[in-house]
C-alpha cells in the first residue's frame, strides 16, 4: 500500500498508530523527534506523514514547513495527528502547508480518511504538469508578511530564478498582500488573505486572494498609474493609508503577466522560466 513516516515522540503513541497502519499494508517509519523525521523524509520519500506537533526539539509546524519548503519534499502528504484541538492551531497547521488535521483521541476510520485525503492531493499533483503547490494563510496582520518574505525567499530559491528575479518576485508578492490586508480585507483581523504558490515546468504562478467585496479595477484612486504616479498621495493621506499604492504599477514591470479575477478580490502573478534555467 505504501510507507508512512511517523514522527511522534511518545513511544506508546507511535507503536499505536503503527500498528493501524500496518493492518491496511502501509509500511511504518518511525522518527522520535522533528529533525530525525525531516532527514527520513528526505532519505526514504514516504507516502504519507504522519505528524505530531508537539515534539521535544522543532514543534510539528515547523518540522511541516521545512517539509513544505525543499524540493525534495514539498510534495510529501501531510496529516497532523495532535492533541491541540483548538481553531488556532488548525489553521496554522494548514498555513504551513497540512494536507489533514486529526485531533486525538482518533479511530481508525478518521485515519484512514486524513491520509486518503491527503494522498488523492499528491495524486491530483502527479497528473497534472504542476510540480508543487503550497498554499498559505494569514491573519489581515501586516506584522505576518515577515513570516511570509522568509518564507517565500526559500521557495523561490528552489526554481531557475536568479538573485534579481527572486527579489523582484518577493517584493511584488509581499506588495500584493500588503494590499489585499489594507485595502481588501480593511485590517479586519477575522478576514484572511489567501496565498498560492505553485510551481510548473515553465512558471511560477502566485496567488492572492483577499475576503473583501472586490474592487473596480478602473476606479483606484488611492493607487498610482503610469499617466500620474503622484497624485493618489493626497487620496491615501485622506483614506489613512500607509503611503505607498505603487504596488501593481510595479508588479506588472516584474511579472510575465498579471491578471484579476471578475470581482477583483484575487489577483495571479505569473513568472515564466526555461527548464535550462531563468530568461
Amino acid at each position: 500500500m505504501g510507507t508512512a513516516l511517523i514522527v511522534e515522540d511518545h513511544p506508546d503513541q507511535a507503536e499505536m498508530v503503527a500498528r493501524m497502519l500496518r493492518l491496511r499494508d502501509y509500511e511504518p517509519i518511525i522518527a522520535e523527534n522533528g529533525e530525525k523525521g525531516l532527514e527520513l523524509a528526505r532519505k526514504y520519500a514516504p507516502d504519507v506523514v504522519l505528524l505530531d506537533l508537539m515534539l521535544p526539539d522543532i514543534n510539528g509546524f515547523d518540522v511541516c514547513r521545512r517539509l513544505r519548503s525543499e524540493r525534495a519534499t514539498m510534495l510529501t502528504p501531510v496529516v497532523m495527528l495532535t492533541a491541540l484541538n483548538d481553531a488556532t492551531s488548525r489553521v496554522h497547521g494548514f498555513r504551513v502547508g497540512a494536507n489533514a488535521y486529526v485531533t486525538k483521541p482518533y479511530g481508525m476510520e478518521q485515519l484512514f480518511d486524513a491520509i486518503t485525503a491527503a494522498r488523492a492531493w499528491r495524486a491530483g499533483m502527479d497528473h497534472s504538469d504542476m510540480q508543487g503547490e503550497i498554499h498559505v494563510e494569514l491573519d489581515s496582520e501586516v506584522i505576518l508578511l515577515q513570516d511570509l518574505n522568509d518564507f517565500l525567499v526559500h521557495l523561490f530559491q528552489l526554481t531557475p530564478f536568479n538573485h534579481e528575479q527572486v527579489m523582484q518576485l518577493r517584493q511584488a508578492v509581499m506588495e500584493l498582500s500588503q494590499n489585499a490586508i489594507e485595502w481588501g480585507n480593511r485590517h479586519r483581523s477575522d478576514r484572511l488573505v489567501n496565498i498560492t504558490y505553485r510551481v510548473f515546468e515553465d512558471r511560477v504562478e502566485i496567488v492572492v486572494r483577499d475576503q473583501g467585496s472586490g474592487f473596480d479595477r478602473d476606479n483606484l484612486p488611492h493607487a498610482s498609474s503610469p499617466d500620474d504616479p503622484f497624485s493618489h498621495l493626497d487620496v491615501r493621506d485622506k483614506l489613512g493609508l500607509r503611503t505607498g499604492g505603487f504596488g501593481l504599477m510595479i508588479c506588472r514591470g516584474m511579472v510575465n503577466e498579471l491578471r484579476y479575477n471578475d470581482v477583483g478580490n484575487e489577483v495571479t502573478l505569473i513568472k515564466r522560466f526555461s527548464k535550462a534555467g531563468a530568461r
